[in-house]
C-alpha cells in the first residue's frame, strides 16, 4: 500500500502490530505474515519485486499462512484486474482511492473470516 493513501496513513499503527505487542518490519511481508500470523493482510498489488498475485499464491500455498484472509488493495481499478483478484484468492478487492466505508467493511468481513477459522480449529 502506498504510504500516501489517505486511509493508510491514518490506520497505519493499527495495521502494522496488535495492541501491546511489536513486530519488527524488517524482510517481506510473507516473512513478516509467516512469523507473526496476523488475522488479515491488506497487500497492495503492485509491490517491488514481486506483485500481491505472486504473494498471494505463495502465501496460500503455505499451510502457515494458507488461512489468514488477504485484501488486496490496488490502483489498478479496471473489472478484469478486480476479477483476476478475486478468482485468484482474495477476499475482497479494494480499489485506490480508499472510500473509508468499503475499506472498513472489507476489514469487518476479514476479522469476522479470521474468527470462523480460529473457531474451527479450536
Amino acid at each position: 500500500m502506498h504510504r500516501s493513501d489517505p486511509i493508510i496513513r491514518k490506520f497505519r499503527p493499527v495495521l502494522t502490530c496488535s495492541a501491546g505487542s511489536s513486530l519488527n518490519l524488517k524482510g517481506s511481508g510473507i516473512e513478516i505474515a509467516r512469523a507473526s500470523l496476523p488475522d488479515a493482510i491488506l497487500m497492495d498489488i503492485n509491490l517491488p519485486g514481486i506483485n500481491g498475485f505472486e504473494a498471494l499464491k505463495i502465501l496460500h500455498s503455505d499451510p502457515a499462512t494458507a488461512h489468514i484472509p488477504v485484501i488486496a488493495i490496488s490502483a489498478n481499478a479496471m473489472p478484469r484486474d478486480i476479477q483476476k483478484g478475486m478468482e485468484l484468492g482474495f477476499l475482497r478487492y479494494i480499489t485506490k482511492p480508499t472510500k473509508v466505508d468499503e475499506f472498513m467493511e472489507a476489514l469487518d468481513v476479514a476479522l469476522e473470516f479470521a474468527g470462523e477459522k480460529v473457531g474451527q480449529s479450536e
